[in-house]
């Protein structure tokens, strides 16, 4: 016991001498003492699951959204919602928690780019909360954006080979196994993700076509109702991705999260 106290209390004192020399500044002002300061936090551009759209996540697409093209009449047909639209997505639904400016993105490329680690917890944080207001409202099936009786795993599009080399970890790995204790669903490590160029420098068809073939499934997926989940939905190119290729292996259903999604 007493090795234990000492390593214990030399770590305490380790860290906070680095606290010292390198204070924790908040993600977005710049303020001492948090990642995420109370005022940073009150000013995120949450969106109202209400309102976003039930296939693509898009903030104010609930009745005609122009993220993904799908028009949506409620409650005409049997009390449930139809969808009459050109674009299908191979999700169920997407629930995107912030909308993708500000903190948001800072959170973001900060986590993955700057290796701040300890904003993967913030983030699920954050993800968890958009997927709890999201179960009170409808998909385009009629059953709740979420549901988590219905939800047998957690799994989350990966890095490439190439950035994960290059950062040494997989950022979404991180977000996925604290959502994972947030909600008390399962996470299982299920997709790998070929090399390709950077999606950020690609437009829409770009993106698609980019990605198109590069996602492969490493585990048994038949059967399986997923929730998968990324940190930002731009195009939404990544995402449909890695559902199209868990369906095409079994996968019952795919219902995408995110910290962000691009408006």
């Amino acid at each position: 016991m007493g090795r234990k106290d000492n390593r214990s209390n030399r770590y305490s004192f380790g860290a906070g001498m680095a606290e010292l020399a390198w204070p924790t500044r908040c993600v977005s002002c710049n303020l001492p003492g948090e990642l995420l300061c109370a005022e940073c936090r009150a000013d995120l551009a949450w969106i109202d699951q209400r309102w976003a759209c039930p296939r693509c996540g898009a903030p104010h697409g609930w009745l005609a959204c122009t993220g993904c093209g799908a028009d949506y009449i409620h409650a005409t047909v049997h009390g449930e919602e139809g969808q009459v639209g050109q674009t299908r997505w191979e999700t169920r639904a997407v629930v995107c928690a912030l909308e993708f400016a500000g903190t948001a993105a800072l959170m973001a490329t900060d986590l993955k780019d700057r290796h701040e680690l300890r904003l993967a917890p913030i983030i699920a944080a954050a993800v968890a909360t958009a997927l709890d207001e999201a179960a009170s409202w409808p998909a385009a099936d009629g059953r709740p954006r979420y549901d988590a009786a219905r939800t047998d795993a957690l799994c989350f599009v990966p890095a490439t080979q190439k950035a994960y080399a290059r950062r040494g970890f997989d950022h979404m790995e991180l977000v996925a196994d604290s959502l994972s204790r947030e909600l008390a669903i399962p996470c299982v490590d299920l997709l790998a993700r070929a090399t390709g160029a950077d999606q950020r420098a690609l437009g829409a068809a770009d993106r698609a076509a980019n990605l198109r073939g590069s996602v492969s499934v490493v585990d048994e997926v038949a059967g399986a109702h997923l929730l998968l989940v990324d940190d930002v939905v731009t195009t939404g190119a990544s995402m449909r991705e890695a559902a199209r290729t868990l369906l095409a292996h079994g996968a019952v259903s795919v219902t995408g999260c995110s910290l962000a999604r691009v408006w």
